[in-house]
């Protein structure tokens, strides 16, 4: 899609509401601009319940077009509320966000609200010169034929690979002490649930923003 002004896209933030509140306040968007969230909201860090309430109150009044793209933990969010792989989902930070809506709402209830929002996350998000996508893509397949289990879950096979998608991939999931700049793609997961930043890249200039 054609974007006129800036692109701000933003890293992995599981659950850490504090950094988030911080990096969107030193963020500068226009009217013209974009901010782009590249999944995995919740899980691991203290408080996902109140990560998913501020960006349902950020896109209400954000005068920028605002972008939400699913990573894997939303993914097995859903699926555990759907009754399917539910250990797996508690044993990888599931009891975290359990115990954040529980906090907050008295149980481990997702309100409408919030399951509106993850039902609707997209996958995939690309512009004139970039993609974005939560993990990665498959190297050496066309982006029409791309499958979401790539594009949310694929790791090192995309990280080491130098494969040309013809633009430049900007991706979260694997976290970095530092981002990762490479000529095909941009990584800016940097561990914030670790206790390290949580990055905002700025596009087109190659900037960061750091909580």
């Amino acid at each position: 899609m054609p974007v006129n002004g800036r692109i701000f896209a933003i890293g992995d933030i599981h659950g850490c509401l504090d950094k988030l509140a911080r990096l969107t306040q030193r963020i500068d968007a226009s009217r013209n601009d974009t901010i782009i969230f590249l999944g995995d909201y919740i899980d691991r860090g203290p408080d996902s319940a109140g990560v998913i309430e501020f960006l349902l109150d950020f896109r209400e009044k954000s005068p920028s077009n605002i972008i939400f793209l699913k990573g894997n933990h939303e993914v097995m969010l859903l699926d555990y509320l759907s009754g399917r792989n539910q250990e797996s989902y508690l044993y990888y930070g599931g009891v975290d966000t359990s115990d954040s809506y529980s906090a907050r709402y008295g149980k481990f209830s997702i309100p409408e609200e919030h399951q509106a929002f993850f039902n609707g996350l997209e996958s995939f998000y690309q512009t004139e010169k970039y993609f974005f996508v939560h993990a990665g893509l498959k190297p050496g397949v066309p982006i029409p034929e791309q499958r979401d289990s790539d594009r949310l879950w694929i790791r090192w096979e995309f990280v080491k690979s130098d494969y040309d998608w013809g633009k430049r991939v900007i991706f979260g999931h694997t976290p970095f002490i530092v981002p990762r700049i490479e000529p095909n793609k941009i990584g800016i997961d940097t561990g914030a649930v670790y206790g390290r930043d949580l990055t905002c890249l700025v596009l087109p200039e190659v900037d960061f923003i750091f909580a």
